[in-house]
């Protein structure tokens, strides 16, 4: 990411101030402040004027904040609170945006506490989040490098994964070979569930041994160079019945109608419903339990969220995944997911890994 783009990102914020009768932003959300600055450190404040960006940090930081931003820089010599309120008053910043969904009880109230006489706080909720939805062409290349490195540390596994391989031990070599490949760390806790257990949803490994028999499910991602990637593919142990073979198909049909509706101007609800109707057809709609996708980039849900109450529509840039799933309780669960990319003329699946159920003998 070059310096301009985080500059430009910060002027933009600066010129939707005075539409929300702001005279400053105070931005405190890790993920938020560096979209906007470019610092990774775990303890910053930025506080966005009209022409300044004054970005508040700790003696942890005094070399890698200069090595990371462009931003004017303050680092504290104690609670970043006390330097951004001292800030507030040398510039008599009078009306102060806030995250109100970012920002903890305990900083909210020191804030306000001493904030100086006519100073108010005002929430602005989803502002930052708003612009993160659209991506950057550099911001999709990060994207597409996660993406890749993920998918190569599941082919490297697959050819690992025997019957007796223990799921937490399946889920710690994938980690692995993710950071061996250039990843710095998970999206989230890989999760991976065989049997019974790939009904979960949200599978975390256990000590369990996979069996021959089994449906497994493996939901993993990777952050490189910031960015988040998200993929889940099915391992079968020795051959699949007729049920499982059915139910794959149902679901596969369903990820693939749901992508195939991804376009700017569809509404989200949209390619819910796409997915939703195919498993209708198969009489397994109402074992999809969850929405059929979400956003991601430097988190791993972002808005927009791909539901059956959402009405967002989707915009060229906008990185999501598609995921639909069935549950079926007591015998297994089966979800396909991949990251795609809302294009001008459609989509894009970064993913390249196949969708075929991937058997292990």
């Amino acid at each position: 990411m070059t310096a301009n783009e985080f500059e430009i990102r910060r002027q933009t914020i600066a010129n939707g101030l005075a539409e929300r009768k702001l005279d400053a932003l105070l931005v405190s959300y890790s993920p938020n402040l560096r979209y906007l600055s470019g610092f990774t450190g775990s303890n910053g404040n930025l506080l966005i004027l009209p022409g300044r960006a004054i970005l508040f940090t700790d003696p942890r930081y005094q070399i890698q904040v200069h090595q990371e931003t462009t931003c004017e820089v303050k680092i504290a010599k104690g609670p970043l609170v006390t330097d951004v309120l001292a800030a507030i008053a040398r510039l008599r910043v009078k009306r102060i945006g806030y995250e109100p969904a970012r920002m903890t009880c305990d900083s909210f109230e020191a804030l306000k506490a001493k904030l100086p006489m006519k100073a108010s706080l005002t929430p602005v909720p989803g502002w930052v989040e708003e612009l993160r939805m659209v991506k950057s062409a550099d911001e999709v290349e990060r994207i597409r490098r996660s993406v890749e490195t993920n998918s190569q540390a599941f082919e490297q596994v697959c050819a690992k994964v025997r019957i007796g391989m223990k799921e937490q031990d399946l889920a710690a070599e994938l980690e692995y070979r993710m950071r061996r490949l250039g990843a710095e760390k998970p999206s989230f806790e890989t999760l991976v569930g065989g049997g019974s257990r790939s009904a979960l949803p949200h599978a975390q490994p256990t000590a369990a041994p996979l069996q021959s028999g089994q449906v497994v499910v493996v939901d993993m991602g990777a952050i490189q160079d910031g960015y988040c990637s998200d993929m889940t593919r099915m391992l079968f142990l020795g051959q699949p019945g007729n049920k499982v073979k059915r139910t794959y198909r149902a679901v596969l049909e369903a990820q693939l109608a749901a992508v195939d509706a991804v376009r700017p101007g569809a509404s989200t609800v949209a390619v819910d419903r796409a997915a939703r109707d195919v498993l209708k057809g198969y009489g397994l709609d109402e074992a999809f339990i969850h929405s059929t996708g979400h956003g991601l980039g430097l988190e791993i849900h972002e808005p927009p969220r791909i539901g059956k109450r959402e009405k967002r529509r989707l915009e060229a840039g906008m990185a999501i995944t598609i995921e639909p799933g069935v549950y079926l309780e007591d015998l297994f669960g089966i979800r396909i997911e991949d990251t795609v990319i809302v294009t001008p003329n459609g989509c894009e699946v970064l993913t390249r890994t196949s969708k075929e159920l991937r058997l292990i003998s």
